[in-house]
């Protein structure tokens, strides 16, 4: 019996053992800017085998494993510690996730808790857990240099991100993490062509730089607004404490995270006085001419009005006057056109408004005086360009009647009386009771279509049964549906580039699952291609295709004008419709 009891005993003592593994992950910090580090621990209190780290997905191991045991004794009880350490650093900003590490103690398998780990945007100064440090860190730096800190609203600034490295630094490229988000601005990118290095200073020590990127920007919104930093991951070599044969120190390849500091801008509103009531936000330095294709011309033939405003300002930005001319003279919507250069300066170049005229009736017709009213930030003040009066003269037509003089518009014919001959004033109408209705035929017939309508309703709800079990053939029709339903919200959307786009885009997936039953998550370029292929669709179709939809992705980071949406819209509209006809 004191036998049965101690093995009890000891059964029961190494099960309170074997309940007491513990087998954790903990991190440094739970929210970290992309330029900085991050330090995981994986401890475990009894000692295992085949430990096996998580993947790391979204980070890069900057250092480790590092791995420590710790035993002591207290009052007689043992106390182990096995912890492997990783330093990590993000490749990413987002929400990111840490997975289970695996170990295997005594026989059995334990796993940690994954862990959610948030990365914003490059933080100013960066605090970073004990690891690797990088001897070239303080050597390595990347600016953001803005050329007006306190623009007007719609005034042209730069940011020109600087790469500066010391001469004792050597680096082997870098790798773009986080892009700025320039919210609040109106904004394009000026490629660089090729990399060039500056000898320059920084901080008064030499430097050499590398102009990166350079941005321009008009704000949208007065007060302050914050333009969000620039990361990088840097190749560079780190010295080691080693030596080679001629004592220098040997080098190795790492990576190191660099940002630029976020940048404050404060933006102020254009000045109320003085504001002309026609200004429509034109910010800039601007010429201001109309002109006419034609000043002497018959009736019914055409002339083109062009309203034009160039040189170096926002052009992209504001709308142009609009005329207002004689009701005799019939005008067509506008056509709008730009030649427009972008670089550090700002925009330079012409935006114009192309009106189609034609005169109704003989007679002069004056093109009154346009105006047009920009603000410039050089001198804080607003200017006002006024075009000349402009006359023209139409020959050979109709002569003008009182009534156009008075009115400056033709009347409408009256309706000639024997259009209205079809109304016949002798119905020759019978009164419904010299016949009897109970018991004739009409009766009878009326009587028995509702047994003729049984087969009927019989058919129809076989069919609407048969409609519904057509999973896969509904699927299609509602894609077909939704394809029209979106080209028509395209087109609604107009001149409001995201919805534009974004149903243009919809329009044309659903296209796809309508035509090639093909679903959103295998729309490649290639498959799409191919299935088109399969179907017999010509080449040059296809390619338009896939152009209208590279141009709804190029849409999202590039700002476009409506002329631009509105050829978007038509090519959109030709291609399926051409597409139809050959599937």
């Amino acid at each position: 019996m004191k036998f049965a009891y101690l093995l009890l005993f000891l059964s029961l003592g190494f099960t309170s053992m074997a309940q007491k593994v513990q087998f954790d992950a903990t991190v440094s910090k739970k929210k970290l800017g992309v330029n900085e580090r991050l330090r995981v621990d994986f401890e475990m209190n009894q000692d295992g085998d085949n430990f096996q780290p998580p993947s790391f997905q979204g980070f890069t191991v900057v250092g480790g494993p590092n791995q420590s045991i710790s035993q002591q004794w207290v009052n007689g009880k043992k106390s182990f510690s096995k912890t492997f350490s990783y330093f990590l650093a993000p490749n990413s900003t987002g929400n990111l996730k840490i997975g289970q590490a695996e170990i295997m103690i005594d026989g059995n398998v334990y796993k940690t808790i994954p862990l959610a780990v948030e990365v914003t945007a490059a933080v100013n100064n960066p605090n970073d857990e004990a690891g690797p440090q990088y001897a070239v860190e303080d050597q390595i730096h990347l600016v953001a240099e803005v050329s007006n800190s306190s623009p007007y609203l719609n005034e042209a600034i730069t940011v020109v991100y600087k790469l500066y490295v010391s001469p004792q630094t050597a680096v082997n490229g870098w790798n773009e993490i986080d892009a700025p988000k320039f919210a609040d601005f109106w904004s394009q990118s000026i490629d660089e062509k090729q990399f060039k290095v500056y000898e320059g200073s920084y901080n008064g020590e030499p430097y050499r730089y590398v102009i990166l990127r350079r941005t321009l920007l008009y704000p949208q919104k007065t007060g302050d607004l914050k333009i969000e930093p620039l990361a990088l991951s840097i190749n560079v070599e780190v010295p080691t404490q080693r030596r080679d044969i001629f004592g220098g120190y040997i080098t190795r390849p790492e990576k190191l995270t660099v940002a630029a500091n976020n940048r404050k801008i404060t933006v102020k509103p254009l000045p109320e006085q003085g504001k002309p009531a026609d200004f429509t936000g034109a910010v800039g330095d601007f010429d201001f001419d109309v002109t006419t294709t034609k000043k002497e011309l018959n009736a019914t033939e055409s002339l083109d009005l062009n309203i034009t405003a160039s040189g170096n300002g926002n052009l992209k930005l504001f709308k142009l006057p609009r005329p207002k001319l004689p009701n005799a003279l019939e005008v067509y919507e506008p056509e709008h056109e730009e030649d427009i250069n972008t670089n550090t300066n700002g925009m330079t170049g012409s935006i114009s408004d192309r009106y189609t005229v034609v005169p109704q009736v003989k007679g002069k017709y004056p093109i009154p005086q346009i105006s047009f009213s920009y603000f410039d930030p050089k001198t804080d003040r607003y200017r006002t360009l006024t075009s000349d009066e402009i006359v023209i003269g139409v020959e050979k037509g109709p002569e003008a009647t009182a009534s156009n003089n008075e009115n400056a518009e033709t009347k409408q014919a009256v309706v000639a009386s024997d259009q209205f001959r079809y109304i016949k004033p002798d119905a020759n109408l019978k009164p419904l009771n010299e016949e009897r209705f109970f018991g004739s035929t009409v009766f009878w017939s009326l009587m028995a279509s509702p047994l003729l309508f049984i087969p009927l309703v019989l058919l129809a709800n076989r069919k609407r049964q048969a409609y519904k079990a057509d999973v896969k053939g509904n699927r299609l029709r509602k894609a077909d549906r939704l394809a029209r339903k979106f080209l028509s919200e395209a087109k609604k959307n107009m001149g409001d580039q995201k919805a534009f786009y974004l149903a243009l885009e919809r329009c044309l997936h659903n296209y796809l699952k309508a035509k090639l039953n093909i679903q959103t998550s295998d729309m490649s370029k290639e498959r799409i291609n191919k299935l088109l292929q399969e179907r017999n669709v010509a080449e040059s179709t296809s390619s338009a295709f896939l152009g209208v939809l590279e141009s709804c992705e190029f849409a999202r980071y590039t700002p476009t004008s409506d002329v631009t949406m509105q050829q978007d819209y038509d090519k959109a509209a030709g291609v399926i419709s051409e597409m139809d006809k050959q599937l």
